[in-house]
């Protein structure tokens, strides 16, 4: 784990593929365990330390994660994540070359609970009421030995967002079997990485533009010149 980012407010990590960003019912421990702990020894705290969990990221997705310090600084950074204030920036490698090379694409999702995946629609039907629109903007920015590096822009937030829109323009991610990709990464991570949080500092009121290093690995680091 790599801290990114500290004040008295917040605190944001770069979260190693395969790691939770909080906890659940498997029982492994956490991002936000390891978050506290730094907090707690390299500040002396006594007693229990308070952390915000304010967003998450999919657990084969490396990449920045913020959490509050502060009550006060979750309530305004949930706030700022509700009014899509908080300017998204993921990097994701695929296999095909998108068509077109660049642009924004809408879907209405719809994620099943039971089976951990989310379902994309071009409209909405009877059987898919309760579907949310989700848009994001692409570009490709660099295509070398048959795979291509993508800069996303999510406009909207749903679960698994990136990951079912790319499918769906015949674009899978590298390692992402839920979605397309024909074969897995040999650690279960996939090639999605969570680049640059941008935002106003919801107590400091200063711009903040919060940026982490794509893991150490062989298709990350051939596209290194390029981001």
């Amino acid at each position: 784990m790599q801290i990114l980012y500290e004040d008295n407010h917040l605190i944001a990590a770069n979260k190693p593929a395969g790691w939770l960003v909080q906890g659940d019912r498997t029982g492994d421990k956490p991002l936000s365990d390891f978050v506290k702990y730094y907090i707690k020894t390299r500040y002396n705290k006594p007693g229990d330390v308070f952390l915000g969990t304010i967003h998450r990221i999919d657990r084969p997705v490396s990449g920045v994660v913020i959490f509050a310090r502060t009550s006060k600084a979750l309530t305004r950074m949930n706030k700022l994540f509700q009014e899509r204030a908080i300017q998204k920036t993921y990097l994701a490698i695929t296999k095909h070359r998108p068509n077109p090379l660049n642009g924004k694409i809408e879907h209405y999702l719809l994620k099943n609970k039971e089976k951990n995946k989310t379902f994309a629609y071009n409209k909405i039907g009877k059987k898919t009421q309760k579907a949310k629109k989700a848009s994001l903007q692409y570009e490709m920015i660099a295509g070398l030995n048959n795979h291509h590096l993508l800069e996303v822009h999510p406009e909207t937030g749903r679960p698994h967002q990136i990951r079912v829109q790319l499918s769906m323009i015949n674009c899978p991610i590298v390692g992402d079997i839920k979605y397309g990709y024909p074969t897995p990464n040999d650690d279960a991570s996939i090639h999605l990485h969570s680049w640059k949080l941008s935002f106003i500092h919801p107590v400091k009121n200063i711009p903040v533009t919060i940026t982490a290093e794509p893991p150490e690995q062989v298709l990350w680091n051939m596209f290194t010149n390029f981001y």
